[in-house]
């Protein structure tokens, strides 16, 4: 895809609020047979751990709500104690338990009409591309790149996946959970008039760590333990931090256009924490001038905080719920259920489906996790930059090699020095320099 092959910030968010809106049905008409009484799914899912284990057993709760027939019909991941794990648990045949880094294509290969995707993000692009070639409908998990390269390949299967009316979902539950939803509503409607100032947050402790084993390989290990490389995980701002930037930017209706932030490496000091940072605070300002204050950090003792928070002319708002005037009195309250959001993602996908109308939240996590990658590239670099130059110019490539294996040698990047990390063609940048990272 051409770098310069974009449209307006605004249309990328347009028309994919929520879970309420779908995309109109064109294309080669895949899903046709749903919208006329079937409601079979046989389904395929790549990457066995505990997200995408979790995912499936999500789907099959969601399929009892949505009254659907669903089955796990295949399995794949580049392990195979994960794979085999996941075929017992689903009751798939061993001849549909695929292992290795090609695994992927072979579940794609499979009589399937729905597949999960729910490998380390890095590979995601790639895999996303190949499940719309395939044309299957497709969940997957955020985030969905962790390059603006990946953004790029993302956006285009997204785009091919609409004209194919494939159905396309996202684990951004946030956007599928009632409180949230009801609240964007009024936010939307005006009730907290224009938005001026916002905040996001994702402080928490530490993550789990598996130590190298002997004999492991470069890759294994790195995969193993898939949070702690850039190229796997995109740092935690874009791993984790994603959902609470993918809220600003569904209350602003828009996405950042500048990008200015910082960020380091003080409490993750040791080689089994690979060349990511622990904490992260960015400033994103979006057309109308409006900036938000982003944190995350993952350190232990320190104090938690997980949510986000918009200020606008005649309120301010949670975004989960509640509503209070400038002078602090409740103006709105959430009072309705909320289904598990983890499992109504599926739900809305399978009826989405079923209905002959399927969503297609690609493009919209595309750009939400690019605001992310923004993020973590401004503190890298330790420079301001035009989100434009991202989208469009930005060549930074950390998508994995079609040839990468399981036994090669894979020596990790240096993790990035503020004001010595460049990137090619950013303002004030003299090269890619070490800090731009490779394919692995």
């Amino acid at each position: 895809m051409k770098q310069n092959k974009t449209v307006s910030r605004r249309h990328f968010l347009q028309g994919s609020t929520a879970a309420l809106g779908g995309l109109a049905l064109t294309g080669s008409g895949v899903n046709l047979a749903f919208g006329q009484g079937s409601d079979g799914f046989r389904v395929g899912l790549i990457g066995c751990g505990g997200r995408g284990t979790g995912a499936a057993k999500d789907m099959l709760a969601g399929a009892k709500m949505a009254n659907a027939d669903v089955k796990i019909v295949a399995v794949g991941d580049a392990f195979a104690d994960r794979a085999q794990g996941a075929a017992k648990a689903f009751g798939v045949a061993d001849d549909k338990c695929f292992v290795g880094l090609d695994a992927y294509q072979k579940v794609l290969a499979q009589d399937i009409n729905l597949v999960i995707l729910a490998t380390p993000p890095g590979f995601r692009p790639m895999q996303f591309e190949a499940a719309v070639k395939a044309g299957k409908n497709v969940f997957f998990e955020k985030p969905v790149a962790v390059c603006p390269t990946g953004i790029r390949q993302v956006i285009a299967a997204a785009e091919e996946a609409e004209k194919k009316g494939l159905a396309v979902v996202t684990g951004t539950q946030r956007r599928h959970q009632a409180n949230y939803v009801e609240t964007m509503k009024r936010i939307h409607d005006g009730m907290i008039g224009e938005i001026m100032s916002a905040q996001a947050y994702w402080n928490q402790g530490g993550l789990w760590v598996n130590k190298r084993q002997d004999g492991q390989s470069d890759v294994e290990w790195q995969l193993r333990n898939w949070l702690y490389f850039v190229w796997l995980s995109g740092d935690h701002i874009v791993e984790q931090h994603v959902h609470n930037l993918d809220v600003i930017n569904w209350a602003m209706n828009d996405f950042p256009t500048k990008i200015y932030g910082m960020g380091g490496r003080t409490y993750r000091t040791g080689p089994e924490f690979g060349n990511i940072y622990d904490h992260f605070c960015i400033e994103f300002e979006y057309a109308n001038s409006c900036r938000i204050i982003s944190q995350c950090r993952q350190i232990e003792g320190a104090a938690n905080r997980v949510s986000e928070r918009v200020a606008g002319t005649k309120g301010i708002s949670d975004c989960a719920g509640n509503i209070w005037d400038l002078k602090g009195k409740q103006i709105w309250k959430f009072e309705g259920q909320v289904v598990n959001p983890y499992v109504q993602e599926h739900v809305d996908l399978l009826n989405s489906i079923k209905s002959g109308k399927p969503l297609n939240e690609g493009k919209r996590i595309a750009m939400s996790t690019l605001t992310a990658i923004m993020g973590r590239l401004s503190a890298y670099t330790a420079r301001e930059f035009n989100a434009s130059w991202c989208m469009k110019q930005c060549d930074l490539d950390l998508t994995p090699s079609p040839t990468l294996t399981m036994k090669q040698s894979l020596p990790i990047d240096p993790v990035a020095i503020p004001g010595k990390y460049t990137l090619e063609g950013l303002s004030g940048g003299k090269g890619k320099g070490k800090g731009k990272g490779k394919k692995a």
